[in-house]
């Protein structure tokens, strides 16, 4: 790909927006889940916009809110699920990866899993914020490159003629 070509597709992204839809419930991993998130897209050139939810069961209903509306090139969902005494914990967390794969599958709309599924509260911190581990950040990467794939398919089959 030449220099020129690079840049176009690195425009077309600052063009593109991008819906964030956030499971509050646990409010400070919500904060630091939404400022990775903010500045990966901030970093790309992106705009966001952001959806609170109250729960990660919550997420794929907002997700498909979000990604029917046609206003945005991709949905991150973030959220933390913290294991608990109860089987409660493994209900949501397959709920909501469901939730949003069928989401994503079904609109044609990239829909990233940002949702930590932890075992301890330290566990959900490090992966919350900063670093390697930043998975609000990692799931606005991900939102971000399905998208640029969606649209450089979308690009060749128009240059192929539709094929």
């Amino acid at each position: 790909m030449s220099t020129d070509e690079s840049a176009h597709r690195e425009a077309a992204v600052a063009r593109q927006r991008f819906a964030v839809v956030v499971a509050g419930f646990y409010e400070e991993l919500a904060q630091r889940l939404k400022a990775g998130a903010a500045a990966e897209f901030e970093r790309a050139g992106a705009d966001h916009e952001v959806f609170d939810v109250p729960g990660a069961f919550e997420l794929p209903l907002a997700a498909a809110y979000a990604a029917r509306s046609g206003r945005y090139e991709g949905v991150a969902c973030l959220g933390a699920v913290v294991k608990g005494e109860t089987d409660h914990y493994d209900y949501v967390c397959a709920e909501a990866a469901r939730g949003i794969q069928e989401v994503a599958l079904s609109t044609l709309v990239p829909c990233a899993f940002g949702v930590l599924t932890c075992e301890t509260m330290e566990q959900a911190l490090a992966r919350s914020g900063g670093g390697r581990r930043d998975q609000g950040a990692k799931a606005a990467h991900a939102v971000i490159s399905m998208a640029r794939l969606r649209g450089r398919l979308a690009t060749m089959a128009v240059g192929a003629g539709g094929r």
